[in-house]
């Protein structure tokens, strides 16, 4: 049986790519006439690195030898001595988490009043390093026993990177994305004559489990 521990989620704020043009003073383009504008200032944010997290996690597994068998009508089921193996992998995983604007028009752009909605892009969820902790694997076999192979190491480094991914709705990443990108686009949409409670920045939905194999690149497989 194999088995995991998510240890430890960091979270930085990284910064965007955004271009603004200069000398523009809050409420110099009036909220009315400014979405083209608008748009063409948020497309030149480009992508928007938002999150990161640093997340530690170890893979455990652990297997016996059992003797099975019956005598006279009876069954046993004997726990062989000497005959354990376990292991325990520590692994060092890196996600970050960003929004592509490069695409982003005035079809994600709603107003409800004096209220304006922005519709952020789909946010892409990149794995980008794993790594074993070499140093710290702790493993125990039994005299009986093989130690174990290369090729179970990478199963279960594998297995690791599954657990990772799939812990992603859990571990709140693509809602920090969301904040993170309202930081950055909230002064910027304000300058347009926007009143800041007026702004409201989401995705186009709740995403979820069934979601993670189009939203997640895997840049590394380190």
């Amino acid at each position: 049986m194999t088995r995991y521990t998510l240890i430890i989620a960091s979270l930085l704020l990284c910064c965007c790519a955004c271009s603004r043009q200069g000398g523009e003073e809050k409420g110099a383009v009036t909220a009315t006439d400014s979405l083209p504008y608008l748009v063409t200032q948020i497309q030149q944010c480009s992508r928007i690195y938002t999150t990161e997290y640093k997340v530690h996690k170890i893979v455990t597994h652990d297997d016996v030898i059992r003797l099975k068998g019956s005598i006279l009508a009876q069954d046993f089921n004997i726990r062989m001595p000497l005959g354990d193996r376990k292991i325990a992998i520590p692994m060092d995983a890196t996600l970050k988490a960003s929004v592509d604007m490069s695409q982003f028009s005035e079809r994600n752009i709603e107003k409800d009043g004096n209220k304006i909605i922005i519709i952020l892009p789909d946010p892409q969820v990149t794995l980008t390093s794993s790594k074993i902790d070499q140093k710290n694997i702790k493993e125990y076999v039994g005299l009986v026993r093989s130690h174990f192979s290369d090729k179970e190491m990478t199963d279960y480094e594998q297995q690791g990177r599954a657990a990772i991914i799939e812990s992603i709705p859990r571990i709140g990443i693509i809602a920090a994305a969301k904040e993170n990108a309202a930081r950055v686009l909230i002064p910027l949409i304000t300058q347009m004559g926007y009143e800041e409670q007026d702004i409201i920045i989401q995705f186009r939905k709740d995403y979820g489990l069934k979601d993670l194999q189009s939203l997640i690149n895997m840049e590394s497989r380190k």
